[in-house]
């Protein structure tokens, strides 16, 4: 049995995957696998709490996987597969739900905020964070990759567990948060305000992880800027010139500062264009291998990957069952 720490995460299967997702998160989970224990899930049930078109959802499943392993993430060394092939997912769900207070929930401002945009309130929104809990603590996780945006669930997530093992015994660990040494916040191309985000009806707001080399030099090219035509990182005064140096430090390695003295006085066409060069770079090996990748292949990694992850989550079901007073008879 492993004795590393075990680190989970998970990403929805919904459009096309962004560069601020891989800069800020899936450059960080390859790097993780030489570490951890590391167990990175699609999770399409989370992905269902908004109406979603069920032959996109299953391509999207399949691209999602596809997008993790050309980014370096490697079934051999980290277990990958499908939320929804593991039912014990659901199942702690629910029994965590009963131990959810619903103050603690209407106080989630994911949830606010998808309201705020316009998504008809249902169960399965505002339960997310207890199904998200569920995720974590079916594999007695240790540590989780967060966001700003996942900090308030993470630490719902923490209270759960010190909820049950107060009341049924010391079951589950209480997960850390994993906070990666270097990650990018990416925001809009079209609204430098604004994270970059799939659901944002602008194409133009993003670049893809997959998108093909003119697209990404057109998108960046077109991105918002302002009037002066100085290069340097002011995010208040000048939210877009100043993503694009995050963009291509993050691209490059190189600091902002580095940068800011190369292009300061470039101009912002030329600027645009190293941005645009870099992502190139940076972007073309993670096609190539997307594109080489068969689909057939992709089942088989999540199929194997549910097999495992079914066979741990049923393991640590049995202690949770028994602890409640629902195990068999």
């Amino acid at each position: 049995m492993s004795t590393k720490q075990r680190v989970f995460s998970g990403v929805q299967p919904t459009g096309e995957m962004h560069i601020g997702t891989y800069l800020g998160a899936f450059r960080n989970w390859v790097r993780l696998q030489d570490e951890y224990d590391t167990i990175y899930c699609i999770v399409d049930q989370h992905a269902i709490t908004l109406p979603q078109d069920p032959d996109d959802l299953r391509r999207n499943r399949i691209a999602g996987a596809k997008v993790l392993l050309a980014t370096g993430i490697d079934p051999e060394r980290a277990l990958v597969y499908a939320q929804s092939y593991v039912p014990q997912h659901a199942e702690l769900s629910w029994l965590l739900g009963v131990m959810t207070p619903m103050g603690v929930l209407n106080r989630m401002t994911q949830y606010k905020d998808r309201l705020a945009q316009g998504h008809a309130a249902n169960l399965g929104l505002f339960s997310y964070p207890v199904l998200m809990a569920a995720d974590i603590l079916i594999h007695r996780a240790n540590l989780v990759p967060v966001g700003d945006d996942q900090k308030q669930h993470l630490e719902m997530t923490r209270d759960l567990a010190e909820r049950f093992n107060n009341r049924y015994g010391d079951i589950f660990p209480i997960p850390e948060p994993l906070i990666p040494e270097t990650a990018a916040r990416v925001m809009s191309l079209a609204d430098p305000t604004s994270k970059m985000s799939k659901s944002d009806e602008n194409v133009r707001s993003r670049v893809g992880i997959v998108d093909p080399p003119d697209v990404v030099v057109k998108r960046i090219k077109s991105a918002m800027t302002d009037s002066e035509p100085t290069v340097r990182y002011d995010p208040e005064h000048k939210a877009g010139i100043s993503n694009l140096l995050e963009i291509m430090s993050a691209a490059t390695g190189r600091s902002i500062d580095d940068l800011v003295a190369e292009f300061g006085d470039s101009g912002y066409g030329t600027f645009k264009l190293a941005v645009a060069d870099a992502l190139v770079d940076l972007l073309t090996p993670i096609r190539e291998r997307y594109n080489e990748l068969d689909d057939g292949d992709i089942v088989k990694v999540l199929a194997d990957g549910a097999e495992r992850a079914e066979a741990q989550a049923e393991h640590y079901m049995r202690e949770v069952r028994t602890a409640i007073g629902l195990n068999k008879l």
